[in-house]
């Protein structure tokens, strides 16, 4: 028997062995406790350990024949569970595997090296293409330097300094005439302002003198108050006209026509200075002389017609038929009276 134990061993497979080793261990694993178990029941405070029930006890009794039934029966195997054949499969298929496992590695380490090869043939390309970029551009830049004449960068830097000085002195000069036309148009319309209130000034005070003059009773005070005028505008045409007639008042024809005269010479068209001409002329008994101009008058203004109709100027010329039918009279009209 001792010599037909060894045998018997000999013939099981090394894989069967691992097999039951395994699942005896599991079985005694799952009906012993644990280290750690024993360990947490000492610490735990309960008084007395559990109560195995006659249940448990039957179950683990049966595992245990059933554990020395299977080391009785492996202990009596007559021949091997495999056979030689398919144990060779088996190790020819686990080497199969670790030799494509081998090559799965050598493969990813490939994969991984050429990854990294890749990674530092970019950067250095990079690096490379970069470096030679920037001599591109360092020569690209003297190249132009010295096209345009500049040796170094402190001509470079001198022809910038002198191109923005040329700039700024014309954007000065620009701006200066800017300026200079905006103080020439605010000095004349400083001068234009000064102007229009010496004007405004002057208006007024003349304005004054008129309304003075229409307060006059007396010639002589009229024509002191027209003298003031004319000191102040000397070319002023209707002041030179309504002295004249105040002139007339004081029986002074040839100074009313020299005066009437002078305000033409400002203004043509002075239609007051024309009827003042044809009664200073009719004073003067120079009836064709009164009647040309009376006509210049009315050419100018028809208004003139009603006031010589009402002055007594012209009295003694309603006999002429010239002035009938330039004042629109009638034969049987009778002749107004003399207000003197």
């Amino acid at each position: 028997m001792r010599r037909l134990i060894p045998f018997r061993r000999s013939l099981l497979p090394p894989a069967l062995l691992a097999a039951v080793c395994v699942v005896a261990w599991v079985l005694l694993f799952f009906t012993r406790p644990t280290a750690a178990q024993s360990q947490v029941q000492d610490q735990t405070e309960v008084p007395s350990p559990p109560e195995v029930t006659s249940e448990e006890k039957a179950q683990n009794q049966q595992k245990q024949q059933e554990l020395e039934k299977v080391a009785e029966a492996v202990e009596n195997l007559d021949k091997p569970l495999y056979s030689a054949f398919i144990e060779r499969y088996v190790l020819d298929e686990l080497k199969q595997l670790r030799i494509d496992m081998a090559a799965q590695k050598v493969s990813l380490t490939e994969n991984i090296v050429d990854r990294q090869l890749s990674a530092a043939d970019k950067a250095i390309t990079y690096a490379t293409d970069t470096i030679t970029y920037f001599f591109y551009l360092i020569a690209g830049f003297s190249s132009l330097l010295v096209i345009m004449g500049w040796t170094s960068i402190r001509d470079v830097k001198e022809k910038v300094h002198t191109l923005a000085n040329q700039e700024i002195s014309k954007l000065v000069e620009q701006y200066e005439a800017r300026l200079r036309s905006i103080e020439e148009q605010l000095s004349e319309k400083t001068q234009h302002i000064e102007s229009n209130r010496d004007e405004i000034e002057l208006t007024r005070e003349i304005h004054s003198l008129w309304l003075r003059a229409g307060r006059e009773q007396t010639p002589t005070g009229k024509i002191a108050v027209y003298d003031q005028i004319l000191n102040l505008r000397q070319d002023d045409g209707e002041a030179l006209t309504y002295k004249a007639d105040a002139v007339l008042e004081l029986d002074e024809p040839q100074w009313a026509i020299n005066l009437c005269l002078q305000a033409l010479q400002i203004d043509g068209e002075n239609g007051n200075a024309y009827y003042q001409l044809a009664c200073a002329y009719a004073y003067l008994e120079q009836w064709e002389e009164a009647i040309n101009y009376l006509k210049k008058a009315l050419a100018i203004s028809p208004t003139y017609r009603d006031e010589a109709l009402e002055d007594p100027a012209f009295n003694a010329l309603y006999e002429r038929k010239e002035f009938a039918q330039l004042m629109g009279i009638q034969s049987d009209k009778p002749k107004p009276k003399d207000n003197e």
